[in-house]
């Protein structure tokens, strides 16, 4: 399996992208090698001491007061995770287990946890063996950590459990046996620095961006589709509209969009003559609305670089300070920030392209196409339904945007009594995308439709390619024909970025901040 060396604290998102797109298996620099062993040694010191340290000798939350024996502490640890082994639902996907994990291994490598070099080798030889610990999706509140789930994740580091391996679910004991591997022994703080932490939402998170990126493109590409469909102004792209306003993410669309409609016949034809003074807000604002939406998936991109890097588990050891120390970096608010962003920025991107295929399809405003793009209207109803469809996965994605970062409920006998709700927060965006790619999908086959109805007048170049990309895996529509295979297929090309590498682009915005 091939593999990436990540620095722990200074990891980007495009590393982070790759291990999430490519499923590389992350390792550590080695430098990151002797602050681990400092830190493990102080709380092994700390752990054999009269003075009480929480996580260390004591026990866990409300039981913190409990003072634990020196040679309970194995004992202690191994109980903390089998206890919080209680999550349920469907088990996460495997390539956002194997993003968690590697997240896991950056907070550790900081070397303010107190683990033992021994433990990050056990993850790293996971991910290098395809070995995928089995983690139900549901459990976690976003405070004190996304306890249940890294519980899941660390007791197959155990041999308890259960992994995916070689394509097989098996329990934990036996995925390891056949990996080559073995199963650790935990010491003192050891369990309580693997599930305290937000990896498990941050995982989500960045799965949710790595996703909005590429449908936040691709939907620049099936709005200027469908502005060539309509006769759309191009006006409103003018650059000085934008730069008079100011906002990043709305010049870099309109200019993106003026590249790929430069040197259309279709937009060339009505220039002049044109009855109609400025077009429907979805096509006019298209900058304003995308461009904002691309400012917060910056935005979020920015914060969850931050906290992929950040240590997250607690109490932390304070090195230089001769310290253990006990906070509250485990608190996911930052990340539920994060993930209500980005689902704003999906919803928003699939509203107003639910309402671009709302116009192509009506002839009242579609300035001459036929109803709902069917060449034989009335005996044929065209992508009538495929429009009903985008409204109802716009309505749901509506709902779903509502914010997650404002509910809260009080935890573990009241000591945990403010909490994030990051993990469902960022989880609902595994939801929210494939419907948006599903909206821009049909948005593609309605916009390809209405540029051939303006034949023998051609879009731009580039988007005559992308029109032709389409082609090959979905035919002009003429008679009625069971579409939803043909919507998957759109929406697959939408989701895949193959809508704007038909352009000759690998990327149409710059998602650095």
């Amino acid at each position: 399996m091939n593999s990436i060396t990540l620095t722990p604290g200074a990891t980007s998102l495009d590393q982070l992208r790759q291990v999430y797109r490519a499923g590389l298996a992350a390792r550590l620099d080695d430098a990151a090698r002797p602050a681990v062993e400092r830190a493990a040694a102080q709380v092994a010191a700390a752990a054999k001491g009269g003075e009480p340290v929480y996580g260390v000798n004591t026990g866990f939350g409300k039981l913190a007061s409990v003072k634990i024996r020196p040679d309970d502490t194995a004992t202690l640890q191994r109980n903390l995770i089998l206890s919080h082994c209680a999550g349920v639902g469907d088990a996460m996907p495997a390539h956002i287990t194997r993003l968690m994990m590697t997240l896991k291994l950056l907070s550790l490598g900081r070397g303010a946890s107190g683990v033992r070099w021994r433990v990050i080798g056990q993850l790293q030889d996971m991910l290098a063996n395809g070995v995928t610990p089995v983690v139900p999706a549901q459990g976690s509140v976003g405070a004190s950590g996304d306890l249940a789930p890294l519980a899941h994740m660390t007791a197959m580091m155990l041999g308890e459990g259960e992994a995916e391996f070689g394509g097989k679910v098996m329990p934990g004991a036996a995925a390891l046996k056949a990996a080559g591997m073995e199963a650790i022994e935990l010491t003192a703080k050891e369990g309580l620095a693997l599930i305290n932490g937000t990896q498990f939402s941050t995982a989500y998170a960045l799965a949710g961006l790595f996703e909005a990126r590429r449908l936040a493109e691709a939907a620049i590409v099936t709005s200027c589709l469908s502005t060539d469909a309509i006769m759309g102004s191009t006006a409103p792209l003018q650059p000085e509209i934008h730069e008079l306003r100011g906002h990043r993410g709305q010049i870099d669309v309109a200019a993106s969009m003026r590249a790929l409609m430069d040197g259309s016949e279709i937009r060339e034809s009505h220039r002049e003559g044109d009855s109609r003074v400025q077009d429907p807000y979805c096509i006019r604002c298209q900058p304003q609305v995308t461009g904002a939406a691309i400012d917060l998936i910056r935005q979020a991109g920015r914060t969850l670089e931050i906290e992929a890097n950040a240590v997250t588990d607690n109490p932390l050891v304070l090195e230089g300070a001769g310290m253990i120390v006990s906070g509250g970096n485990f608190h996911a608010e930052p990340v539920a920030f994060a993930a209500d962003t980005l689902a704003l920025a999906i919803a928003e991107i699939g509203a107003i392209a639910q309402r671009r295929i709302a116009m192509m399809v009506d002839p009242a405003l579609s300035f001459d196409l036929p109803p709902f793009l069917t060449p034989d209207p009335g005996l044929n109803s065209g992508y009538m339904i495929a429009e009903v469809t985008t409204a109802a996965l716009m309505s749901e994605n509506k709902h779903l945007a509502n914010p997650c970062s404002t509910d809260s409920t009080p935890t573990s006998a009241n000591q945990e009594d403010h909490v994030s709700m990051a993990a469902h927060g960022a989880r609902r965006l595994t939801r929210m995308t494939p419907n948006l790619a599903s909206i821009l999908g049909v948005e593609l086959l309605c916009a390809s439709q209405g540029i051939e109805c303006r034949e023998p007048l051609k879009t731009s170049p580039a988007l005559q390619t992308v029109l032709a990309r389409l082609r090959k895996d979905v035919p002009s529509l003429g008679n009625d024909r069971y579409l939803a295979t043909e919507m998957k297929t759109a929406a697959t090309l939408v989701a895949s970025a193959e809508v704007v590498r038909a352009t000759g682009n690998d990327h149409l915005i710059d998602w650095s901040m």
